[in-house]
């Protein structure tokens, strides 16, 4: 079947034939460079569509979702969450979180777009949905007005990062029914709701507590690259590159497998350490502050951090200190002053620190 590439403008009316099986679509976003865009099959197996990994270990990667995973997909969320109704979408579409609210959309009650910010969210009409990432709710908790509107919604789907509890816990107390989320671009999103499996979808675990997920959503191949494709993917059972547990009969995802670096020959969790510092400072643009690791000829690695917000070194140290220890303390802070690094959503640790390493972006201050 032909591969058909469609921006975001044209993929509300190019995936109601991928679900209807006549179609077969490649998402391209505006800013898509055009390399990784040429390396696209000109025909692929049958009806899907194709979306990217962040990138944020390399180049994107074309994910081939087949239909039939789109539209398991589709009917076991509306299974967990009681049923369909209309969805509303603010993220952007070229990624699988908002590729997948369009998709429950089309097979339900409809949809529609809002702007990412929420500023013309109204409260719904009927049983409504919609999918947000933390730093959407974060800022919605603070417009009275739109965190009324969000209590009207039957679900507030909330995915693509770790969600701080405290943040939970706020828009409990506002009334919003948020359901969090996990899963990714290679499982049709998320797959797993309250940290409980979806119908059909089973959680296991790997050495170093590798999460597995062996579920229909799951993808059929990155395109054009068979040997990763072969060490990801074993049937239905996709090999995710996160680490996680099961607490209290529920998945805990505690970080990413290359979360964990050694500073000092101390082994520290950066993922644990960025869920700190979002407790403690929140998610949002302006005032995240995201905690890394840059090579360091002492250390090995130096966990250095980066902010928006004005705060010395010493203030997040003095911060972090009683419940972190000496290693996974800052040694540097930089103040991110340009339009990246974009510290809100999921963070992309690599790019960072590269970006640390050429010193161009914001003044840095620091500990011996």
């Amino acid at each position: 079947m032909r591969l058909a590439k469609v921006d975001e403008s044209g993929l509300a009316d190019a995936m109601g034939p991928v679900l209807a099986g006549r179609a077969a679509v490649a998402v391209v976003a505006a800013n898509a460079e055009p390399r990784v865009i040429g390396r696209l099959p000109q025909a692929v197996d049958g009806p899907g569509v194709v979306v990217w990994t962040s990138g944020s270990t390399g180049d994107p990667k074309a994910v081939w979702l087949r239909r039939e995973a789109v539209l398991a997909a589709v009917e076991a969320c509306h299974e967990r969450l009681g049923g369909p109704g209309r969805w509303v979408c603010p993220l952007p579409l070229h990624n699988v979180a908002g590729l997948m609210t369009l998709a429950r959309g089309l097979s339900a009650q409809g949809w529609r777009r809002c702007d990412p910010k929420l500023r013309q969210l109204e409260g719904p009409v009927g049983r409504s949905h919609i999918s947000l990432v933390p730093a959407q709710l974060h800022s919605a908790l603070a417009d009275s007005r739109i965190a009324r509107a969000l209590a009207g919604f039957a679900t507030v789907l909330l995915g693509g990062q770790g969600a701080p509890a405290a943040l939970l816990d706020e828009a409990k107390r506002a009334g919003i029914n948020v359901v969090t989320t996990y899963g990714m671009s290679e499982t049709c999103g998320g797959c797993v709701y309250d940290g409980l499996p979806l119908n059909g979808v089973a959680v296991d675990f790997e050495a170093g507590g590798r999460v597995v997920l062996d579920t229909p959503t799951a993808f059929s191949g990155y395109l054009g690259e068979p040997e990763l494709t072969a060490e990801t993917l074993d049937g239905h059972r996709v090999r995710t590159r996160d680490r996680g547990v099961w607490e209290n009969g529920r998945l805990r995802v505690l970080g990413r497998l290359d979360d964990v670096v050694v500073s000092g020959g101390v082994n520290v969790d950066l993922a644990g350490l960025q869920a700190r510092c979002d407790e403690l400072w929140g998610v949002d643009e302006a005032n995240r502050v995201v905690v890394f690791g840059i090579p360091d000829q002492r250390w090995g690695t130096s966990v250095v951090a980066t902010t928006r917000r004005a705060a010395t070194l010493d203030e997040i140290r003095e911060a972090l200190g009683p419940t972190c220890g000496p290693a996974a303390l800052p040694k540097q802070l930089r103040r991110a002053v340009g339009p990246r690094p974009a510290l809100a959503g999921k963070i992309r640790r690599g790019a960072l620190a590269a970006q640390w390493q050429k010193g161009d972006d914001g003044d840095t201050s620091g500990v011996d």
